[in-house]
């Protein structure tokens, strides 16, 4: 706790980020958070589409939404999709923990580090989760024979790989993908969670979504409140072959997706074009955020192919002091990742923001040399800016 401001809630004894309203209430209700830990879509909704929903909002709120499938159809017309192979949940947690309940019976693979609910999850109801560890010496790449290998090796009954993966934003060309759909196809069920995979830049049709559709095990998640920029709303869905689809859906409870989230939808397909611009700027944004931080030589800053970037603080710093110094002077929120299985407290997650909070990340950087940690040494040394390099745009 520094001036008054109780950092407590930085670190809550959970795998996952404090919410931005507790650390708001923290700093007394403050206008001026930066929220550099939730990765959301900073361009989308437009105003034109806040506007919309200000001005339907007690319409919105005080009656039932459609049924799931009435939504499901118009997001699917929107996306192009297959109604058959959709369903739709308040958030891919709820279809996590459902795919747990389903389809897991005894044992699952997991790469790490990684979303933590894909470990804790089946943790949490008595399963075996076989964790593939990913090597800081690879940039944690995930190399598919190897963790083929490990599968096997461990015999797995239900594999997950995430792509890009959260929290390093590494990502597995889609072709690579492909075949481990299909090397795997004897296993109960292969999960590819695509949370991420809209802010892919290096390939063009990132998803295979399409794919999975025509396979019996596989099941593609996705999260729309990443990409859309609402993680308030709490709106995601899944997309598998019908028999799956069918077998998932009858599982969920009714009316598990709200009003907001329908009204959304449904001004989805009108705005089209401002979404996919949404993603080019943001594209822009992670290339520059990547190059200024990237211009302290004693950060390590990984590729990424998501909406946030890894980075590992040097020898001998506390990350907790460092988030809590960035919160408590500079008010900027960002992601700890010492609670993460495979990571350790010297590696924090930026999510990508515009220029100008970025500005005020990077000032943070500067002045933090200043703080003293509790074994007295300053966290970043004297840290000097030196020329940027160019970021590297390839497969991580």
């Amino acid at each position: 706790m520094r001036h008054g401001i109780n950092t407590a809630v930085l670190r809550q004894g959970t795998a996952h980020s404090p919410s931005f309203f507790s650390v708001s209430r923290a700093l007394g209700n403050t206008t001026d958070l930066a929220d550099f830990c939730i990765p959301a879509n900073p361009y989308f909704p437009t105003d034109e589409m806040f506007k919309h929903l200000e001005a339907n909002l007690r319409t919105i709120l005080k009656f039932y939404p459609s049924d799931v499938a009435t939504i499901i159809g118009r997001l699917s017309s929107t996306l192009g999709l297959n109604p058959a192979t959709v369903s739709m949940a308040n958030g891919s947690t709820e279809l996590i923990t459902w795919i747990d309940r389903l389809l897991v019976d005894t044992s699952i693979a997991v790469p790490v580090p990684t979303f933590g609910r894909w470990t804790d999850q089946s943790l949490e109801t008595g399963k075996r989760v076989d964790m593939f560890l990913l090597r800081e010496a690879d940039k944690f790449e995930l190399r598919i024979d190897e963790y083929i290998r490990f599968i096997r090796s461990r015999g797995s009954r239900v594999a997950v790989l995430c792509n890009p993966n959260n929290p390093d934003g590494g990502y597995v060309p889609r072709r690579e993908v492909i075949r481990f759909m299909d090397e795997l196809i004897d296993l109960d069920l292969v999960v590819i969670d695509e949370s991420f995979i809209e802010f892919v830049e290096v390939e063009r049709k990132a998803s295979v979504a399409e794919e999975a559709a025509l396979r019996p095990n596989v099941i593609v998640l996705k999260s729309l409140g990443k990409n859309f920029g609402l993680h308030g709303i709490r709106f995601g869905y899944q997309i598998a072959n019908p028999a799956l689809t069918k077998k998932m859906s009858a599982a969920l409870p009714k009316w598990n997706v709200n009003s907001l989230a329908e009204a959304f939808v449904f001004m989805l397909a009108e705005h089209r074009a401002e979404y996919e611009e949404s993603l080019k700027m943001l594209a822009l944004d992670r290339f520059m955020m990547a190059s200024q931080l990237s211009r302290f030589p004693e950060l390590t800053v990984f590729p990424s192919q998501a909406n946030f970037l890894l980075v590992k603080l040097p020898a001998g710093i506390e990350g907790g002091a460092f988030c809590d110094h960035l919160l408590s002077e500079h008010h900027l929120l960002v992601r700890n990742c010492g609670n993460k299985i495979g990571l350790s407290s010297r590696f924090l997650r930026f999510g990508v923001r515009p220029d100008t909070e970025v500005e005020r990340l990077v000032e943070g950087l500067r002045g933090v040399e200043r703080m003293a940690d509790d074994a007295g040494t300053h966290p970043l040394g004297a840290m000097e800016l030196v020329s940027a390099p160019e970021p590297t745009r390839s497969f991580g």
